[in-house]
């Protein structure tokens, strides 16, 4: 699927404001990454470096340097060790290993229900608060032990049947049902 129509008026509008087109580049890969659930799919490379007007390779090397970015699909809650040196000598190989652990998955790998990718990165530039994670784009949980991880990932679960439980209430009145238009979930729930 290529860029959507809204995601490609956003970009343009941002062009007034740059000098060169490419540098609204970080920007639009932000969006596209929102847009599509956390993850940039190859086929936006294209309609993205054609929008900028800019060759297909540079986007991709801008997507490959920096650790914000994914190609691949990643889950609702997208957690990123910092394994560089001071955060290794603080403990990060530990708690990727218990967070592999606790997730059943491998680094690089997304939980079979889809809720928790967990990937290394090189740095996250928090050196002085190590070992450090970042969860998506939130602000960095600093000075992480193995036992807060456990909390974290509680923490986590909680917040998403949150909202996803007011997701449900927003699209049912007060008796429970499906407000009129609202879409059926596609797993046969609701009334």
């Amino acid at each position: 699927m290529a860029l959507s129509d809204e995601l490609r008026a956003r970009v343009v509008a941002e062009f007034p404001k740059y000098p060169e087109k490419r540098a609204v580049l970080l920007t639009a890969l932000h969006w596209v990454q929102a847009e599509r659930g956390g993850w940039i799919p190859p086929d936006t490379i294209p309609d993205l470096a054609e929008l900028l007007e800019i060759p297909v390779i540079e986007v991709e090397e801008v997507i490959s340097f920096y650790p914000m970015y994914s190609v691949e699909p990643v889950g609702r809650w997208h957690l990123q060790v910092c394994t560089n040196l001071p955060c290794c000598l603080a403990g990060a190989r530990g708690l990727v290993r218990a967070l592999e652990h606790e997730l059943d998955i491998c680094a690089g790998e997304v939980s079979e229900d889809g809720m928790f990718s967990l990937r290394e990165t090189e740095c996250l530039g928090s050196c002085g608060t190590a070992p450090v994670l970042q969860v998506n784009n939130e602000p960095y949980v600093e000075c992480l032990t193995e036992g807060g991880l456990v909390d974290l990932i509680a923490r986590l679960r909680a917040r998403a049947a949150a909202a996803d439980a007011a997701q449900t209430a927003s699209k049912t009145g007060a008796s429970g049902t499906l407000a009129p238009g609202a879409a059926r979930p596609l797993n046969g729930g609701g009334s």
